[in-house]
Formats: C-alpha cells, sequence, structure tokens
C-alpha cells in the first residue's frame, strides 16, 4: 500500500478531540438514556452493551486523568455513547473521528470503539476526558493554551492514546530530518497551530507533543505540576511557563531535541539528556 493511501486510511482512525464541531454540537442531547448502574454512561436506545464496556473502563480512565493533571474533576464527567454512524455524525462535525469533545464540553463515543477498534476503547476514553477535564476548568479548546501541549498532556495521561500510529522512533526520524514543533508560535482565537504549521503528519504531531509533554514531566515534576496548575486556574500558558522556568518552552524544550539529536544540554551540566518514555 503506498504511504499516501495507509496515511488516509489511518486518518479515518484518528481518534482525537481536535475538532470543530458545527452548532449541531449545540443541540439538545435528546437521543440517549442513562445506562442502569452507571448515570455518567448516557447510551443511544439499543447500545447497552456498548455503553456496559465504557462503564467499566470509566474508573481507571478517571483515576489516571486526575492523576495526571493533580486535581479532581470539577464535576462528575459524563460520557455519551453513539452505536450507530447517525447518532455520531449528528453532534459531531467530522464523523470519522472515534471520539470527540465538542463545544460545550461534551465527551462523545463514535461506534468505532465499539467495532473496528474496541482495543482503543480505554486509551481513546482516557486521552478525551483529559479535554473533558481541562475543558471544565478553562473551557473548550482556549487558545492560550497551544496545540502541542494540549493533546501531548491528553496522550500522555493516556498513556499513548491518541498518539499509537507513530512510533518514538519515527518521531526522532522525523526530528533528525528537520521536522519538529515550532515551539516559538502562538496560538491565537483565530489561529490554532497544528501538525501542518510544523511540516508533520498528525500522528508524528501527536507523538512529538506527548513525548515533549513527558520530557517536562520527567526532567522536573514539581515545576511540572507547577505549570498545569496554573494552567487549569486559567492563567496563560506562555506567562505561566516563564513564570516558573524562567524560560520560554522553545528554550527549555531545546533540550529535548537536544537529547534525540545526540546532543547536550548547557543547562544540564553538559549531560546527554534523553527522550521521556510515553508514560506519565
Amino acid at each position: 500500500m503506498k504511504a499516501w493511501l495507509l496515511v488516509a486510511v489511518l486518518a479515518t482512525l484518528q481518534g482525537c478531540a481536535l475538532t470543530v464541531s458545527d452548532p449541531r454540537a449545540l443541540r439538545p442531547i435528546d437521543s440517549f438514556t442513562p445506562l442502569a448502574g452507571d448515570q455518567r454512561v448516557w447510551v443511544e436506545p439499543g447500545h447497552e452493551a456498548f455503553g456496559a464496556r465504557v462503564a467499566e473502563a470509566l474508573p481507571a480512565a478517571i483515576a489516571r486523568v486526575e492523576a495526571a493533571h493533580y486535581l479532581p474533576f470539577a464535576s462528575a464527567p459524563r460520557v455519551y455513547v453513539c452505536g450507530s454512524e447517525a447518532c455520531f455524525r449528528r453532534y459531531v462535525l467530522t464523523p470519522k473521528l472515534s471520539a470527540a469533545v465538542v463545544p460545550d464540553n461534551r465527551l462523545i463515543l463514535s461506534p468505532n470503539l465499539d467495532g473496528r477498534e474496541r482495543h482503543r476503547l480505554a486509551t481513546l476514553l482516557t486521552h478525551e476526558l483529559a479535554h473533558l477535564h481541562l475543558g471544565q476548568r478553562i473551557g473548550h479548546y482556549h487558545s492560550t493554551l497551544p496545540v502541542w501541549f494540549h493533546e501531548g498532556w491528553a496522550s500522555l495521561a493516556a498513556e499513548g492514546g491518541g498518539a499509537e500510529y507513530a512510533s518514538d522512533a519515527k518521531v526522532f526520524e522525523a526530528i533528525r530530518a528537520g521536522r519538529r514543533i515550532n515551539l516559538s508560535v502562538r496560538d491565537t482565537p483565530d489561529k490554532r497551530h497544528r501538525a501542518d504549521a510544523s511540516g508533520l503528519n498528525i500522528f508524528e504531531f501527536y507523538r512529538q507533543s506527548m513525548l515533549l509533554v513527558g520530557w517536562l514531566k520527567a526532567q522536573d515534576e514539581a515545576r511540572f505540576r507547577q505549570l498545569v496548575l496554573a494552567v487549569q486556574d486559567n492563567t496563560d500558558f506562555h506567562l505561566a511557563f516563564w513564570n516558573i522556568y524562567g524560560q520560554s518552552p522553545a528554550m527549555r524544550l531545546a533540550g529535548f531535541f537536544d537529547g534525540v539529536l545526540g546532543e547536550t544540554n548547557a543547562s544540564n551540566d553538559n549531560e546527554p539528556v534523553q527522550a521521556a518514555p510515553a508514560k506519565p
């Protein structure tokens, strides 16, 4: 299979929440019923078995997200489970996703996660719950938080969920070829810098973002905790970063790229810098 065709196929499986939905996302949720035994899971009628799988995975997913964010959910999360494509298309503008958090902070799962992507349910649920957790505190995809950090943090919380289709080795290869996330640009309400802004495909972008966030955490978890708590208190990311690290993200994370390139980081006493593991 040609490389472009493989990317096209995988794009239909991509499960992240980086989607902007149209006013359909603000429609009243009127096609779901609460799952017996777990009021946090609301199911399209007739698909209760899928809902039961979600309910089984939910406690561990919530625990991982709260640990990764150092805070509990601001309010009990609710997950909407679509068992049909028609249901998912009704609320999500980009129905080829496998899960999405849409405006108004609604977490909606696709029937893909009860079909060809059953194996991704736990990790994608965790990834999207991470977006929901943050959305409860600062709103839906706040422009003061860079996309790379937003997605990298969610993938790290999910132990790679959302970043499965690019390996660490592929990311390192991209970095050595000069394809790295541009940490100097700032998002605005009208412009968010996604994968194409850095010359990466979506899979490389997610994985590289996760490794960058993981490296920050592995280098100094105390300061990382300060950073994400400030972000969750609605502090501008770049302001919080300067206050905590005394450097810009680009300056600080040069150490990650140096480590990948086999170089050294002067701020770390000229010791080689290793990329952080994927798990939080």
